[in-house]
């Protein structure tokens, strides 16, 4: 396992939002560049799973993701954050930080900073059970204040 230093247990702030979706939610993530607004949408998606603050940073797993254009990045990058939610190791993360952001070649790769879910100790939310290409958004326009997602989630 990977050590953890003081660097990684400091929690970036909030900057994501739930929005109402007709039986599915939407997540909506900003950040001051696109690598954060992919983070804190990874953040909010553990966040509608269990509330984040009764999640403690223990444990580190690394994730790397591939696509064929920026959607489909997005798309897989939280996949495969929902798999190690899913499966073993049934890490909630309470943070993300990409390592590595290849917009050319569509890859990236991160490290999810948490624990394992445990029932009791974390407050279940509503469980996400695949992410949505529908009405998936990425704004990263000069005339945009600041990069945004949008991401519908199955629920």
């Amino acid at each position: 396992m990977d050590e953890l230093t003081d660097d990684d247990l400091i929690v970036p702030p909030c900057k994501y939002e739930y929005l109402d979706h007709t039986a599915d939610v939407q997540l909506h993530a900003w950040g001051d560049t696109m690598i954060e607004a992919f983070e804190q949408c990874g953040i909010a998606m553990f966040g509608y799973m269990t509330e984040i603050d009764s999640v403690e940073i223990s444990q580190v797993h690394h994730i790397e993701a591939e696509g064929h254009d920026l959607q489909s990045l997005l798309f897989h990058f939280l996949d495969e954050l929902l798999f190690m939610f899913s499966a073993e190791p049934f890490l909630v993360a309470k943070k993300v930080k990409i390592t590595e952001f290849d917009s050319d070649k569509f890859c990236i790769k991160a490290t999810a900073y948490g624990e394992e879910f445990t029932i009791g100790k974390h407050p279940q939310g509503a469980e996400i059970k695949a992410i949505t290409y529908s009405a998936m958004q990425i704004l990263d326009r000069p005339e945009v204040e600041r990069p945004e997602v949008f991401v519908i989630v199955d629920i």
